[in-house]
């Protein structure tokens, strides 16, 4: 009988799983509307399953003189993610709830920086996904 218990409980853990990671990839096509064609994306997907208290930390580099597009999202509208980039010695750079929770964000670094973004989920969400996308912009030919 605990054998029977022990496998329903991996089963039924890996089934609860893969559900999340299903609901992150849809959070990630809408999200991905956001790096427009003149953004090139780095290539990542930042994920983190958030219960509504919790606060997830992603690292990134930004290399000065570029322009980046920061895409954040969770759940299938705008709004419903809050993240800060933060310098290394935790000093705010950016925070999207100062303008409306907004779902990305262009910022352009004068020389290269590692960052912290942190995201939490905003409103009355109980969990959910949170997914950041990152883009750089194409530099035009002179």
């Amino acid at each position: 009988m605990n054998k029977a218990r022990i496998l329903f409980v991996a089963i039924s853990f890996i089934c609860i799983s893969k559900l999340g990671f299903a609901q992150c990839d849809t959070i990630a096509k809408v999200c991905n509307t956001n790096i427009t064609d003149e953004y090139i994306s780095d290539g990542q997907e930042y994920r983190a399953l958030l219960l509504s208290d919790e606060l997830a930390e992603f690292q990134a580099t930004f290399y000065g003189g570029s322009i980046y597009r920061i895409a954040a999202c969770s759940g299938l509208t705008d709004g419903n993610l809050n993240f800060t980039v933060l310098d290394h010695d935790r000093n705010v750079i950016y925070s999207n709830k100062e303008f409306e929770n907004a779902p990305y964000w262009d910022l352009k670094f004068v020389s290269t920086v590692d960052c912290i973004i942190e995201a939490s989920l905003s409103g009355d969400a109980a969990s959910g996904c949170a997914v950041l996308l990152i883009g750089f912009k194409q530099k035009q030919p002179k």
